[in-house]
């Protein structure tokens, strides 16, 4: 799968009606990374990317 919007709608595709919720993705995020940790930097990077969206709302 690829991270654009068709990756995305693939995501959506395949997981029928079920909701893809925020936990559901860390934890996948999670087990990628224990799966393949030289994705550990950009992983983390994205995560304090995300964590830092609502500082910059304000």
């Amino acid at each position: 799968m690829y991270f654009t919007d068709r990756g995305l709608e693939e995501l959506v595709d395949r997981r029928g009606h079920e909701e893809v919720s925020f936990e559901w993705l860390a934890d996948q995020l999670r087990t990628f990374v224990d799966l393949n940790p030289e994705f550990e930097t950009p992983i983390e990077r994205l995560a304090s990317w995300l964590a830092r969206l609502d500082d910059e709302e304000d």
